[in-house]
């Protein structure tokens, strides 16, 4: 067995990809600012880059902004906390009892495919634009995205891992300690990772759509007001959000399974 890098996994992989990263975003926002100023597309509708920018910067500025990155943060931290315990204990319940798989196998088929966006008439006519609105969206949205990964993880155990494990005695704690989570983890945390980029979606769209105090609220005020440039700004910063999210994701997802062959990327040859 010898140790290998995966495609851009070395230092220098890792270089060359920030490097190309960093060509393709100046690229982008070079286009964002020609093709107002070449009237390709009106200026009111699409500002340059540069006029964006210096909207952000006036954001940054308001103590009102810091407010509502708060309350949108709030928001996406104590729903995918919810989500993501919720989903594991339940993921791990329902797939180790006996038969209780079966028993909910339809309900949860049923239950998955409603888009949480259908459940915001019921979130205002129980919290109004409260952040428990917003819980409930990204609780719900969230919460599927761990529970369908932690039971395929536990699909996943070895059968002869699991019954050398009863022949040792082990109790159902044990087993899951030693047996099912190491095996399930890796599905865990890509869950985990799916539910972060879903629990702020569903967190901007709450506020955005009911009201509720945040980011998605603002964006609204923009709208409304017709302060085009300071609406691409703020939409900036959701995406802004999104990416570091996603990083501290795969950050977390790296140090969780650094004993996973995933990440440790050896290959037998």
């Amino acid at each position: 067995m010898k140790p290998t890098s995966p495609r851009g996994g070395g230092p220098s992989g890792r270089a060359v990809n920030a490097a190309l990263g960093a060509a393709g975003l100046a690229a982008f926002l070079a286009l964002g600012e020609a093709v107002p100023r070449l009237g390709i597309v009106k200026e009111q509708f699409f500002p340059p880059t540069s006029r964006i920018a210096r909207a952000l910067g006036d954001e940054t500025t308001d103590s009102a902004f810091w407010t509502d990155l708060g309350d949108t943060l709030t928001g996406w931290a104590l729903g995918l906390a919810i989500a993501v315990g919720a989903g594991i204990v339940v993921g791990v319940v329902v797939s180790v009892v006996p038969y209780l798989r079966e028993a909910t196998a339809s309900t949860i088929e049923f239950l998955r495919p409603i888009p949480s966006v259908a459940l915001i008439p019921l979130a205002v006519l129980l919290y109004g634009t409260e952040l428990r609105s917003v819980l409930l969206l990204v609780v719900y949205a969230s919460f599927w995205q761990v529970l369908v990964q932690v039971m395929y993880g536990v699909r996943d155990v070895d059968p002869v891992a699991e019954e050398t494990a009863r022949s040792y005695g082990l109790g159902t704690w044990a087993r899951i300690r030693h047996v099912l989570w190491p095996t399930a983890l890796p599905y865990v945390m890509t869950g985990v990772r799916l539910a972060a980029a879903v629990a702020l979606i569903l967190t901007v769209t709450a506020e955005l759509v009911i009201g509720a105090p945040g980011l998605g609220a603002r964006i609204a005020v923009a709208q409304t007001s017709q302060a085009v440039p300071e609406l691409y700004a703020l939409i900036v910063v959701t995406g802004l959000l999104g990416l570091l999210i996603n990083t501290a994701a795969r950050s977390v997802e790296r140090y969780a399974l650094a004993w996973h062959q995933s990440v440790r990327g050896e290959v037998t040859v």
